[in-house]
């Protein structure tokens, strides 16, 4: 007989599982964040450098950023191809130090990544919480489709057709105001 865990423990168990994730980030020689169509990088180096000491690849499928000759802070494989002709990186002063700030934009603006490199600790980007964004930062296409979205959503919550099929309501009243003498009495749209 298996008994499911407590609430405490569920939470117990979240804890220690967002713990571990926040540790293994902590240890990595870089930080990143990420929005759903792109992913920031930025990974501290010393005061020294300037962008001539650097080795900075970014390929499709691919990162590598290191010193010349010296450390290597990422080399591995990307989770999701980027698109590199929109990828960029620069070397910032950041008080007595500098930091290589890298921006890769992703291929496929619709997804999130759970790491930078494959070879990185993944994080559960089931928890991630998107940040609220209006209609309005939308391209044109992708607007469209969620108003039409949410116009469904709200027909169907008052048990009213939605756009589809409304507009197979009106093709059939259409079709039937050309046709009088046809019976529609058991006409079905599906």
């Amino acid at each position: 007989m298996s008994s499911s865990p407590t609430p405490s423990e569920r939470e117990r168990s979240d804890k220690e599982a967002r713990e571990k994730e926040q540790a293994e980030q902590a240890a990595l020689p870089y930080k990143w964040t990420q929005t759903i169509k792109d992913v920031d990088v930025t990974v501290p180096v010393e005061g020294k450098f300037k962008g001539r000491d650097l080795v900075v690849v970014i390929e499709r499928t691919k990162l590598k950023v290191a010193i010349k000759g010296g450390q290597v802070f990422i080399d591995g494989e990307l989770p999701k191809p980027v698109r590199v002709d929109e990828c960029t990186w620069t070397l910032e002063p950041v008080k007595d130090d500098k930091e290589i700030s890298i921006h890769l934009e992703k291929a496929n603006q619709m997804e999130w990544w759970a790491h930078v490199v494959t070879s990185a600790p993944a994080i559960d980007v089931s928890k991630i919480q998107p940040e609220n964004s209006s209609l309005s930062d939308l391209d044109g296409e992708t607007r469209q489709m969620v108003e039409k979205m949410m116009f469904d959503q709200r027909q169907k919550e008052m048990g009213k057709p939605t756009s589809d099929e409304q507009k197979k309501l009106d093709i059939l009243k259409k079709f039937q105001e050309q046709h009088p003498e046809m019976d529609f009495s058991q006409a079905k749209i599906g």
